[in-house]
């Protein structure tokens, strides 16, 4: 497997664990059965909404990700510079996760750029193609 696909997996599995942080910070706020609810009217806020807020970022970029990850996967456009830009992506997203719970708005920001860096990496092969 390469490792821009280890990635994406790895990518994949972040996400997942981003939603059960948001779950586990929403039942500490508010209780299991208002979450297990209809959560009509329901908002979390602190810790418990900027997790779910992260969990939404990241569900933004994994399919964009996920697109130039395959499509240089499928086209043979695989370089040390798009495994590279994949890693970075991951582990970008992962620090934006922890520093987005934290609450550390302006680093937060950019640690986001620094994950879309790792993405222009992954397409640089695909537009110079």
């Amino acid at each position: 497997m390469t490792v821009e696909l280890s990635m994406l997996f790895w990518a994949v599995v972040l996400t997942f664990v981003q939603v059960v942080v948001a779950v586990l910070l929403s039942i500490m706020q508010v209780g299991l059965p208002e979450l297990a609810g209809n959560r009509e009217g329901l908002t979390t806020t602190a810790m418990a909404g900027r997790a779910k807020r992260a969990h939404m970022n990241m569900l933004e970029n994994l399919p964009l990700f996920a697109i130039l990850v395959l499509v240089v996967h499928l086209a043979g456009l695989g370089t040390d510079l798009t495994a590279l830009g994949a890693q970075i992506f991951v582990v970008a997203r992962l620090v934006y996760a922890i520093i987005y719970i934290i609450g550390i708005p302006w680093l937060r920001t950019g640690v986001w750029t620094v994950s879309a860096v790792g993405m222009v990496m992954i397409a640089w092969p695909i537009m110079a193609g």
